[in-house]
């Protein structure tokens, strides 16, 4: 494991991690990857290139064959600069471009796998010169704590009121054949109107009153959900199965499994978060190693830095993006409760979120060996994960010998939903011919 600087991943976390890897419970990534294979998938900006719009006349040329199962590299195979182009300038799928967005990034990916896990290795350059660790930062205005900063997509941001803070995220979908399509469409075949900054967004108040997705998830917006989880062709967002349809779904494995990196909320404390897409994108069983930092009755922090670790009680505004603090809240690392006495002045900063690996457990926590490193505007990504993680109703189980499917998305320059950039899928083999092989390791 290329354990980071004890600033960066934090004592607790390294020395944790040692004790583990000294005592064999965790097999090792590969030293050396200089002899691993290197492929570049080049993802590309699909803006509001739903599956709706995939089936739409708009898509021409291809539509019929999306309705027929062709899948999308049938038609656009090499043709991600050019689809990222015209999509990021404006000239079609995206009314609201943002200037000087990327319409393309190159990801270096080398996979290896042993007995226990299977080890991924991903590098891209960034945006931006510095790395997207900032998420729902909290700053005190002299009277109150408000949130400060936001994605670049929001009114607020493009308009200049606050500054672009979000966090970098890559993110792996898979699948071992056991949803229809997904080999052929990948992710837009999750991807509909009525999410989240897509055509005819659903309103909070049709949300919370649908009986499936408000009464009984208590959700509140739309996200990534698979067709097979609706009625109808159309496959509209409110047209849910029962739930006992969806269970049967899931237990039958007709979900995608979806893991995300996140730059902020889980890369110090060197995890990713584990979650699968069915009727709704959740999170797997047991918890995350991210909360949140925020009383929401007060609007106050729960936690502060620990002054006596850290040298501060918190950031201040012109800290923020630098290397003088700690970009995270760690709850058995450098946290101490809130003291509201603590004589906070204008332009003091708190994460609005909580870490602790030490908290993470369950099917949740099965991305437990993840590491992160930017330097000199690129991210440089170690991931291992269980083969077998013991949790069937969660992940796809891998197995030596086998083919899957796999897609890649990044979030990169202050970004969320659906402005971020997307390979097309792509067959991944463990010990078998495949797009993208994994090569055995001791």
């Amino acid at each position: 494991m290329n354990i980071r600087s004890s600033r960066k991943l934090g004592p607790l976390v390294v020395a944790l991690a040692s004790v583990l890897y000294a005592s064999g419970a965790f097999s090792s990534p590969p030293a050396d990857w200089s002899g691993i294979p290197t492929r570049t998938v080049k993802l590309f900006y699909p803006g509001e290139s739903t599956y709706d719009w995939l089936k739409s006349p708009n898509h021409k040329r291809a539509f019929r064959k999306v309705m027929e199962g062709d899948s999308c590299v049938s038609c656009h195979e090499g043709e991600e600069v050019d689809l990222g182009g015209v999509t990021v300038s404006g000239e079609r799928l995206e009314p609201a471009p943002i200037k000087g967005k990327n319409a393309t990034i190159d990801l270096n990916v080398q996979v290896a796998y042993d007995d226990r896990n299977i080890y991924w290795r991903f590098q891209w350059n960034t945006n931006l010169d510095r790395p997207g660790q900032m998420h729902n930062y909290m700053r005190f205005d002299g009277e109150k704590w408000a949130f400060y900063g936001g994605p670049r997509s929001s009114s607020k941001v493009r308009e200049g009121s606050v500054p672009p803070l979000y966090e970098d995220r890559l993110s792996i979908m898979l699948d071992d054949g056991s949803v229809p399509r997904y080999e052929q469409q990948g992710c837009w075949l999750t991807c509909h109107n009525g999410m989240r900054d897509t055509p005819e967004e659903a309103s909070k108040d049709e949300v919370t009153a649908h009986p499936l997705l408000g009464k009984a998830l208590k959700k509140s917006d739309i996200r990534k959900y698979l067709p097979g989880s609706r009625t109808g062709d159309e496959a509209k967002w409110d047209r849910t199965k029962s739930a006992e349809e969806i269970a049967a779904i899931k237990k039958s494995g007709g979900f995608l499994d979806l893991m995300q990196w996140r730059a902020h909320r889980s890369n110090p404390v060197a995890m990713a978060d584990d979650g699968y897409v069915l009727e709704y994108r959740h999170f797997d069983d047991g918890k995350n190693p991210f909360s949140w930092n925020v009383d929401r009755k007060t609007m106050t922090p729960k936690y502060m830095f620990d002054a006596a670790k850290v040298g501060q009680k918190s950031l201040t505004v012109s800290q923020i993006g630098g290397d003088a603090m700690p970009p995270a809240i760690i709850r058995e690392e450098n946290a101490v409760p809130y003291d509201a006495g603590a004589g906070w002045k204008a332009d003091d900063v708190l994460p609005g979120r909580l870490l602790s690996r030490a908290d993470a457990k369950g099917s949740a926590a099965d991305n437990n060996q993840v590491n992160g490193t930017w330097k000199d505007g690129t991210w440089t990504l170690t991931w291992a994960r269980p083969l077998d993680t013991g949790h069937p109703e969660d992940d796809k189980i891998l197995k030596a010998g086998d083919v899957y499917t796999v897609s890649f998305a990044i979030h990169d320059d202050n970004v969320t939903t659906r402005y971020h950039h997307v390979s097309f899928p792509m067959s991944l083999g463990i010990g078998a011919k495949a797009a993208l092989e994994a090569t055995r390791v001791p």
